[in-house]
């Protein structure tokens, strides 16, 4: 089997990964209800930028974020540490329509502003011990279209490009996070922001 092929179906794509598997779904929300979603979470999200420490120096972190969950577990990555304001009406409606379709619980959302292309997310796997074992990320897109790049950890040359777009969801199963990393490049062509949700488990 090729390392990766694709089956398109309903507007689903299926990536059928070497030790994982994606689903892509371009049009999960229409356009109009994800461009409400996208205000309200711009102007009422309560966004932090902290600082992280890269080979001994300190920068801060290239986008914003915020974290809200139905539970009071911590969740730490890169050496930030960061506890979860209670669900709000909007965030509790998107899990609760992602979880028909995932058929998965999500106790916890980690959301990223991206405030234009300068901002950026670097390579890494969702794979921190709080999520257990074969983490399932769904992650939903507003705003600006991104390229969510994939890169094998075996062999980092075995790239995937996708293109993540408005109102669109892209469901991480199986061992993705084991065998993959994943990254949200620069791109001087993105001059606007960008709302990224990624639902997940807290153990």
């Amino acid at each position: 089997m090729d390392l990766f092929d694709f089956e398109e179906r309903d507007e689903i794509v299926k990536l059928h990964l070497q030790n994982g598997d994606i689903y892509h779904y371009p049009n999960f929300f229409p356009s109009n209800l994800a461009t409400s979603y996208f205000k309200i979470m711009l102007d009422e999200i309560n966004w932090q930028q902290d600082d992280i420490k890269v080979f001994g120096k300190i920068y801060k972190q290239p986008r914003l974020t915020a974290l809200y969950g139905d539970e009071g577990a911590s969740y730490s990555y890169s050496g930030i540490t960061m506890f979860p304001k209670p669900f709000n009406s909007v965030l509790k409606e998107i899990k609760d329509k992602i979880e028909v379709v995932s058929e998965v619980k999500f106790t916890t959302v980690l959301l990223n502003l991206y405030r234009n292309g300068t901002d950026s997310n670097g390579w890494h796997s969702d794979d921190e011990k709080e999520l257990g074992q074969n983490p399932e990320i769904a992650s939903i897109s507003f705003g600006a279209k991104r390229v969510f790049q994939l890169r094998s950890k075996k062999d980092k040359s075995q790239r995937i490009n996708i293109e993540l777009e408005h109102g669109s969801l892209l469901l991480m199963k199986g061992t993705t996070q084991h065998y993959w990393q994943h990254c949200i490049p620069k791109s001087k062509k993105v001059t606007s922001p960008r709302i990224n949700l990624t639902f997940r488990n807290i153990k």
